[in-house]
């Protein structure tokens, strides 16, 4: 019996981007291959230091959410060369948690979705502990790119975007280990007999999804204005903060006709797919789903660094609005909504020529192919 080759998806908890690329490329994977590959998704940073990640965790999500300027400063820091492979130091025990897994699952391919591991496979690497493999970073940014990403090499960076290319070329990068996929997005998006579709906005037929994430302590004043908007139904995803959801509960007691507050949810892509507009901070994930469903953004919050190159994706194609001053966000939803929905019309068609729902499928059929022609 043939042994199976192994793929092996690298990602780390740093933001929700890496974590659902690495999923969605394993379902594609999967998919395409028809079980002809064994498909590994470790988080080696979160096996490796436990309790210790989860608290850098916090550090950064409270960082980016709640101190954006120090972010800011941060990630100007990383992006100089020497910076953060000074600290490389500090990630021994992660290394030689990867030199192990290299070892035990001797991987035909090893896909990097958060770019720290490919410091570690140069170092380990140089010391021939590495083994042969086809490597690739699949970059979860657009056009905002750090230099971290691409200042330790592997064979090929696998990129969401023409623009992005570009940025990356003009940093260095060379061309021929550039690929263009997109973002992979879940597999629902990519196969017709999932897809599901809103259809066009009408009088009382307007869906809009607010989906919560930091600016929390304005959700109920901005869910209060939004239902002051005529013609509109409104799904509210308020994630785990079980007390907020109460919160929003009690506030739109009595208007559940026009209104659903739901917690965390798995069916995001659903809910983007049957909704007309999504207000949104500016996260990678959420905003490649938005592109993918054809569902026109609103972002209400934008990150300092690798956020800011999403809106710039949305802005330079004219297909999303910026608002980050919640009272504001009422007037431009109305706006998007009238004389026949006219804007949200443009938005959507210009969403469309963004957008790449079977990104997950071009990925994993290029890893397939890539690993077939290199004898491993």
């Amino acid at each position: 019996m043939a042994v199976l080759k192994t793929i092996l998806i690298l990602t780390a908890g740093f933001g929700e981007g890496h974590n659902s690329a690495a999923r969605n490329l394993r379902d594609a994977l999967l998919h395409e291959s028809a079980g002809g590959v064994k498909v590994e998704v470790l988080d080696l940073y979160a096996t490796t230091y436990g309790r210790v990640n989860d608290l850098a965790r916090r550090l950064y999500l409270g960082a980016i959410n709640r101190t954006p300027r120090l972010w800011r400063l941060v990630y100007r820091w990383l992006d100089r060369p020497g910076r953060f492979e000074r600290l490389l130091f500090l990630q021994r025990r992660a290394q030689q948690t990867l030199a192990r897994t290299l070892t035990e699952l001797r991987p035909a391919a090893v896909c990097c979705t958060y770019p720290g591991y490919n410091y570690l496979l140069a170092r380990l690497a140089m010391a021939g502990l590495a083994g042969r493999f086809f490597h690739a970073t699949m970059v979860t940014d657009s056009i905002s790119i750090n230099s971290i990403w691409h200042r330790a090499a592997g064979d090929v960076f696998m990129v969401p975007d023409e623009a992005t290319a570009a940025v990356m070329a003009r940093q260095g990068v060379p061309r021929d280990k550039l690929r263009v996929c997109g973002f992979p997005v879940p597999l629902v998006f990519a196969l017709p007999a999932r897809r599901l579709t809103a259809g066009a906005p009408a009088d009382g037929n307007r869906k809009v999804l607010y989906i919560v994430n930091a600016g929390r302590a304005v959700a109920p004043a901005l869910v209060r204005r939004l239902l002051a908007v005529d013609g509109i139904t409104l799904t509210v995803t308020a994630g785990r903060d079980a007390a907020l959801g109460a919160r929003l509960r009690r506030l739109t007691a009595g208007q559940e006709a026009r209104v659903s507050v739901l917690g965390w949810t798995d069916r995001m892509p659903q809910l983007l797919m049957t909704h007309h507009l999504v207000i949104t901070k500016a996260g990678g994930a959420t905003t490649q789903e938005a592109i993918a469903a054809g569902c026109p953004v609103i972002f209400n919050q934008l990150i300092p660094g690798q956020e800011e190159g999403n809106w710039e994706l949305l802005r330079r194609a004219g297909a999303g609005c910026l608002e980050v001053d919640y009272r504001r966000i009422p007037g431009v939803v109305r706006e998007i909504f009238a004389h026949d929905a006219g804007r949200w019309r443009e938005l959507r068609a210009n969403l469309a020529r963004l957008s790449r729902p079977d990104a997950a499928l071009r990925a994993a059929r290029y890893l397939l192919s890539a690993v077939d022609a290199r004898e491993i």
